[in-house]
């Protein structure tokens, strides 16, 4: 596998493009699946997740083509999804144990075909995010759940039918799946305590884009007004929030200046005033954010991870790392997934000064100097919080397994070489 090779010390300046967000495109794809026409969407990051969700339309009949596209001078890709002529409604082990989200086509397969079978999905190790709430909330809508074999089967006899669902957690997983089931359903659904994340958002205007009926949007509580058919649409995946966090972080660990061009701050509002309160400069722009930390001490901040609008807990092993290179103690707790302090161990080969205290919370203190070494990866997020440790440790760190990064981050070293990192990618062969 791939591996990362960082010499650390060096301060980051300069200017970062970030991508269309990940968390967004993805069921923005599957949502293609509820119609006959097509969907085009500009701004879409270049990713192995990506490339996995369209492999696995392509294998259901859907015809996907995409062109070079530009924003603001850098280089994206828009992709146009024809999901005319399905020929299979089977989602094997094959496509979707590589990842997680494939479990969106579950709601726009079974609401416009009336039958699925989609095998039990993977994904990063973070901890337990069962598919429980999709399927009992699709059996509120009369469909048919079936478990066997390590693949759910899901049928209904016409139309979905409208129901009040009342969500246990705010998941976005089941929020958006359930949206795509909802659309072409018989009657009215109302879906409360749904997630309010911004990917929530964009999903909603892509649908109602498309002639769906749904209102509440931003809110816990949205209305679906099923309709029998929707059309083709044209829209512009929102910019990755999560990207701009990480690289806010970047800017900030190495106590240098980065512009997030395309950058959204409004998405990032609880973030950035976390790096404020430390002492970084924060500046919002009409083309992004600019995070300044030169000649600044920061000081050590308490976290709490949160459902939107708070703190992400995609953002909690990044803000971590951080946190290492902050004066005084930190107190990072993690109320979202309970196995998500993997990467302490391998920050801790770099001299960190972390206690974990169960699954739930971590004190971290800030240290005078991190180490160079070889560290593991253990999930997507976690990876950046060592290429995180790495830019600023004395040496060289080894980052291995680094498909994980090649799952969320578009050219990832590129953008990093581009601001003063000395950074790059050891192939397989080299």
């Amino acid at each position: 596998m791939d591996k990362i090779k960082i010499h650390g010390g060096n301060r980051l300046e300069g200017k970062i493009f970030i991508s269309g967000a990940k968390n967004a495109a993805l069921p923005l794809i599957c949502a293609s699946l509820l119609t006959a026409d097509t969907i085009t969407l500009t701004n879409m990051p270049m990713l192995s997740d990506i490339r996995a969700m369209n492999a696995l339309l392509e294998q259901l009949g859907v015809k996907i083509d995409s062109f070079n596209d530009f924003l603001d001078g850098h280089e994206t890709k828009t992709y146009s999804y024809r999901a005319q002529n399905i020929e299979n409604l089977v989602a094997p082990y094959d496509f979707v144990r590589k990842m997680r989200a494939s479990y969106y086509v579950l709601g726009p397969l079974l609401a416009r075909f009336g039958k699925v079978e989609l095998s039990l999905p993977g994904g990063c190790a973070i901890g337990a995010r069962p598919m429980d709430i999709h399927l009992e909330s699709l059996e509120k809508m009369g469909a048919k759940i079936e478990i066997r074999n390590g693949y759910v089967h899901a049928s209904s006899e016409g139309r979905l039918k409208g129901a009040h669902l009342i969500f246990r957690i705010a998941s976005v997983g089941a929020t958006c799946n359930l949206l795509m089931a909802a659309v072409l359903a018989e009657g009215t659904t109302i879906l409360e305590n749904a997630a309010k994340e911004p990917e929530v958002g964009d999903l909603i205007n892509l649908l109602n884009a498309m002639g769906a009926k749904i209102s509440g949007i931003n809110t816990s509580i949205l209305t679906i007004e099923g309709v029998e058919k929707l059309h083709g649409a044209t829209h512009k995946v929102i910019s990755d929030r999560i990207e701009a966090g990480s690289y806010a972080v970047a800017a900030a660990i190495t106590r240098g200046r980065i512009e997030l061009v395309n950058a959204q701050a409004s998405l990032l509002q609880t973030p950035l005033n976390i790096l404020r309160q430390m002492g970084a400069d924060v500046e919002e722009t009409p083309n992004g954010i600019i995070i300044d930390a030169r000649g600044k001490k920061l000081t050590g901040c308490d976290i709490m991870t949160d459902y939107y609008p708070g703190f992400p807990t995609d953002l909690q092993a990044q803000f971590l790392a951080l946190m290492l290179t902050a004066e005084g103690a930190s107190m990072i707790t993690e109320t979202i997934f309970e196995n998500r302090f993997m990467h302490v161990p391998e920050l801790l080969r770099m001299g960190a000064n972390i206690n974990v205290h169960g699954h739930a919370s971590a004190i971290v203190r800030g240290v005078d100097k991190l180490y160079g070494a070889p560290v593991m990866a253990t999930d997507l997020r976690a990876s950046f919080a060592l290429i995180l440790a790495g830019l600023v440790a004395e040496g060289e760190t080894i980052v291995n397994r680094v498909y994980h990064l090649d799952r969320g981050y578009e050219k990832l070293e590129e953008k990093l070489k581009a601001v003063g990192a000395d950074i790059n990618r050891i192939k397989e062969d080299d």
